[in-house]
């Protein structure tokens, strides 16, 4: 093997193995914090490489529909709930009911409005990361929040289910072919046998940027401060007035950005699928694992 062979081989390991890194902190992001080992966290991955896919496609992607459902239902849980702890409570059950449809409506519309008009590439990965992120805590509501103090092993059935369900959906809203997307930067840098694409610089740059950006979160915000709070001790958090369910939430949330934020990454190197986001989700949890599933500078 020459150097040109070995460097075209280390760039390639370190750019897949930083977003499996990226994947890896959501692992343990989640599991920390809400005892759910997140099988489906390359299912986010997969989610937003072929969102993106089927937006360059000037199609309107099938994760649209999926939040707009995904919403309807969780209002209805939440207004539900709501009656059922206030009797009478109308206006309360209507505002339960209209707040999960706040984010939601304006990015439906705005994606059917977007999608058939082929708009530039930074902006259809936005709205991609608008659309796929949402899933994450509407998915906790639905899946888990009613569930929480399950144990571990409830927890990983439902996850389990979770991920069959979402590759079900994969293959019914992108169908069984393979997409690969253009590459943010297209330029190429060569030094001699070394040469470094831009799509790899990018990726390194936004891995390392996540990276600060979630140390800056857990170190200096309140917020990062009471996830950390309720990864460490979920009922002395609780009794402390941390809410578990709002810190279930936000990890889902996190977790779900960081995943689509991966699979846009992560298009332009490699052909995704519907069923891709298995494997990717795989190695991404091996990383979870090197670091105990609990330290993050491990993972």
């Amino acid at each position: 093997m020459d150097f040109s062979i070995a460097s075209i081989l280390l760039l390639d390991g370190s750019s897949n193995g930083a977003v499996y890194a990226l994947l890896a902190l959501a692992i343990v992001l989640v599991f920390t914090i809400t005892r759910v080992i997140l099988i489906p966290q390359g299912e986010f991955a997969t989610y937003g490489a072929l969102t993106l896919a089927m937006l360059q496609l000037d199609r309107v992607p099938g994760t649209v529909y999926l939040l707009l459902v995904l919403s309807l239902a969780v209002a209805l849980l939440d207004a539900v709930d709501v009656l059922r702890q206030r009797r009478g409570a109308a206006r309360a059950a209507a505002l339960a009911f209209l707040k999960p449809l706040v984010w939601s409506l304006p990015v439906v519309l705005l994606s059917l409005w977007a999608a058939p008009r082929h708009l530039p590439l930074v902006l259809q990965s936005l709205l991609t990361l608008a659309i796929v992120t949402p899933l994450g805590p509407l998915l906790y509501r639905v899946a888990y929040q009613k569930v929480a103090d399950a144990s571990v092993l409830v927890l990983l059935i439902i996850a389990v289910g979770l991920h069959f369900a979402m590759v079900g959906l994969g293959l019914a809203f992108f169908g069984g072919e393979g997409f690969r997307s253009p590459s943010l930067w297209d330029a190429t840098f060569t030094a001699g046998a070394f040469m470094l694409s831009g799509q790899t610089i990018i990726i390194f740059m936004v891995t390392i940027a996540l990276m600060v950006g979630l140390w800056l979160f857990f170190e200096r915000t309140l917020r990062g401060k009471a996830l950390r709070a309720t990864a460490v001790n979920r009922l002395g958090a609780r009794l402390m007035g941390i809410s578990t369910v709002g810190a279930g939430r936000l990890s889902f949330t996190l977790a779900a950005f960081i995943g689509a934020l991966a699979g846009l990454l992560i298009a332009p190197t490699t052909t995704m699928a519907y069923d891709t986001g298995f494997l990717i989700g795989l190695k991404g949890f091996v990383a979870a694992i090197f670091g105990g599933l609990a330290s993050y500078p491990g993972a």
